[in-house]
């Protein structure tokens, strides 16, 4: 399957920033500077489940994430990362990558709902940082 004919879904156009592409995935930056959160959208059209994608992608996918866990735990040696695959508001397939702290707003519940998202200050400079931090990831091309 190819990428012909994937868009990002309005809402996560909304909620985040673009950083750049994996060779599966978009890599989005969710604004809300409470929390390092990153999401991964597989450039697939129509995949809700992961389980819809091919085998190829479904391991390229568990890499990519992998690779993005270890990227926040490298990069900010948080209490705990949060992968999750909800999907309750956007039907489209995406991965929430949260770098969990026990002194954040929302420990030890979940983010979503718990407060009203805080804007970045300067979207576009943490965006930046981000693409810095990520290029270091095999094939991450920045937005």
């Amino acid at each position: 399957m190819s990428e012909s004919g994937f868009a990002l879904h309005p809402r996560l156009a909304e909620d985040c920033l673009v950083l750049g592409d994996l060779p599966l995935c978009r890599v989005l930056l969710a604004k809300d500077g409470r929390y390092p959160w990153l999401i991964l959208v597989p450039r697939r059209p129509g995949i809700r489940e992961i389980h819809w994608l091919e085998e190829k992608d479904q391991l390229q996918l568990m890499r990519e994430s992998c690779a993005l866990a270890g990227l926040l735990e490298r990069t900010l040696s948080p209490d705990k990362i949060n992968v999750a695959a909800l999907g309750n508001m956007v039907p489209q397939l995406h991965l929430h990558h949260l770098a969990r702290f026990t002194t954040d707003d929302a420990w030890p519940g979940p983010v979503w709902g718990r407060h009203p998202a805080q804007p970045y200050a300067e979207p576009e400079q943490q965006a930046r940082q981000w693409r810095l931090c990520l290029a270091g990831l095999d094939g991450f091309t920045p937005a």
